[in-house]
């Protein structure tokens, strides 16, 4: 009998890696989703997620498809994700394309086990088409990036009257204190200092002098942008392997909702295009000419179809996004250092995230880049 494959997720650069959370079994699945009445029987698992911060397995049962996601509870409590799941329902009653996020009998959208949390989402419509792409993939074309600028102006449309607060400390959220602080370095030391792993790996760096140098040369005037812009719920981690796809080439669905927060729009705007148009993977193998302006000009363009961006909204958005990636980079060092001590990583997300992003928006391609969208940007 031939052996399966072994099982392998995205690394934290291009190589698969073994993940760190093991798959999803049979029975595992078969006890979680026994959890949720409507969901059905099991019948066969058919995919697992090559996602590395989580476990998560394509589901078949009686009542359909389900996407299956298990969390250590000390990335994702029961409470953090009712925080995500009350975005995702108040998205789908403003008519948002997004997945059913499944209940037990009582009413509850995730359940623990052990050391983990479960939850249930029903498989949503759309092609998955960068289903096993990496998170920096860019769009294939683009009209997709096109696409993606209407469906994220359409989604921040629809969170307008989601009014929960800010999201508790917890890893891996996008969240929005450092960048939007009248001081930033101590808006940083307040957020490292809640964090003690995250601390303990900073105590031996230049942290505070990096981070000073980085707000000298890219973060002069940017809490005064983003003080004029209001708050909002966001999606926070905008790439194409979350979305899923229509056959005309439209975002039929987002989906995968881990990081959203209360941020704003113009910093989820940033995030998307930092994701999604600068190849951050090949970064230092060969050549610093890894972005590509007309990306972000189509993302920008899709999006003002919709809500049309002002002049005050555009500066902020070239003004954020050299630093837009920093609050992630700082939770994912937590989660390096407090979830799965992984110490390689932690710090390559300062070295490479923190300070190498930001060390190219100051190259001669970086401002290349910021200049192409000062200029090229729908000024409405």
């Amino acid at each position: 009998m031939a052996t399966q494959p072994a099982h392998l997720v995205h690394g934290m650069g291009t190589a698969m890696e073994a993940p760190t959370w093991p798959a999803i079994t049979a029975d595992e699945a078969d006890a979680a989703i026994a959890c949720f009445p409507a969901a059905g029987r099991l019948t066969g698992l058919h995919w697992h997620s090559p996602r590395p911060f989580s476990a998560a397995t394509l589901a078949h049962t009686t009542q359909g498809a389900f996407l299956v996601k298990r969390h250590h509870h000390s990335v994702r409590s029961i409470a953090g994700l009712a925080e995500e799941h009350a975005f995702i329902a108040h998205l789908a009653g403003a008519d948002m394309s997004v997945p059913e996020v499944m209940a037990t009998a009582a009413g509850a959208t995730a359940v623990a086990s052990g050391a983990w949390s479960y939850e249930l989402h029903r498989a949503a419509p759309g092609a998955d088409l960068y289903r096993d792409s990496l998170s920096w993939t860019p769009f294939a074309s683009h009209a997709h990036a096109h696409a993606a600028g209407v469906a994220l102006a359409n989604l921040h449309a629809a969170a307008r009257s989601f009014t929960a607060p800010a999201r508790r400390p917890q890893p891996l959220v996008a969240s929005f204190t450092i960048l939007p602080a009248a001081d930033p370095i101590a808006a940083a030391e307040a957020y490292v200092a809640a964090r003690p792993a995250l601390a303990a790996f900073l105590e031996s760096r230049p942290w505070r002098r990096e981070l000073a140098s980085l707000f000298d040369a890219l973060g002069q005037g940017v809490a005064a942008l983003l003080a004029g812009q209001a708050p909002l719920w966001t999606h926070n981690d905008w790439h194409p392997s979350n979305l899923l796809w229509a056959s005309d080439g439209s975002v039929r669905t987002a989906f995968d909702f881990g990081l959203a927060d209360r941020t704003c729009a113009v910093h989820d705007i940033a995030t998307a295009i930092e994701r999604t148009a600068v190849r951050w993977l090949d970064l230092g193998q060969g050549t610093d000419d890894i972005g590509d302006p007309e990306a972000a000009l189509a993302l920008l363009a899709g999006y003002a179809t919709v809500a049309p961006l002002g002049r005050a909204a555009l500066a902020a958005i070239v003004r954020v996004l050299p630093l837009v990636h920093l609050e992630f980079a700082l939770s994912e060092i937590d989660y390096f250092t407090a979830v799965v001590e992984d110490p390689a990583s932690a710090v390559l997300a300062w070295d490479g995230y923190v300070v190498g992003h930001a060390a190219w928006f100051r190259s001669a391609s970086g401002r290349d880049f910021l200049r192409a969208l000062e200029t090229g940007a729908p000024q409405q």
